[in-house]
């Protein structure tokens, strides 16, 4: 696993696009969308959230199969069908027309990876994990809230999906008990997140 190069990106008004239409999909949409990205879904359904979107105008639906050339001129590009061979071809296509991919749950097919995130007014912290694991970054968001200034402590208002919840698992059967935070990251940000 590379050790990631911390960043935020600035969409506003830049074309995403989301390939897959189900729940992951959905939470990536909305996280785009609460940044200001100008989002295109294709998938031949949608799950009712998204057809809602598509429906106000909210996102440009192509209610289709993923084709090489809907990722032409996209900034950023998210595979979240599922399917292994088809967000292989979304990721190749991605690099080919010069945008970063995120394969949703294939770290070795991405240009870039979700971190877990700490939001508190205007101050933003994302922590992603080295290692076989990305469990241990929403372990350290909690502490994270621990550790922080008081007026930090109060709880997350983003999605229950940005904060992910520490893990149950025992240590023994974690791969690595060890967590390194290769980024952390604090900006003020006028947009809530992915």
């Amino acid at each position: 696993m590379p050790d990631y190069f911390p960043a935020f990106l600035d969409v506003p008004g830049r074309r995403c696009l989301v390939v897959g239409g189900g729940a992951i999909a959905a939470r990536k949409v909305h996280g785009l969308l609460e940044c200001g990205a100008r989002v295109t879904v294709v998938s031949p359904s949608l799950v009712p959230e998204l057809a809602r979107l598509a429906t106000m105008g909210g996102i440009d639906h192509r209610a289709r199969a993923f084709r090489r050339a809907d990722a032409r001129g996209a900034m950023l590009v998210i595979a979240a069908t599922g399917l292994a061979a088809v967000d292989d071809t979304v990721a190749e296509a991605a690099r080919r027309h010069g945008a970063l991919v995120n394969a949703v749950d294939r770290p070795a097919s991405c240009d870039f990876i979700y971190g877990s995130v700490l939001r508190r007014g205007e101050l933003q912290i994302a922590v992603s994990t080295v290692g076989p694991t990305s469990s241990s970054a929403g372990a350290a968001t909690p502490t994270s809230r621990q550790r922080a200034p008081i007026s930090w402590r109060r709880p997350a208002t983003t999605r229950s999906s940005a904060v992910p919840a520490p893990s149950t698992t025992s240590a023994r059967s974690r791969p690595s008990r060890h967590m390194a935070v290769s980024a952390v990251v604090i900006a003020s940000r006028p947009c809530t997140g992915i």
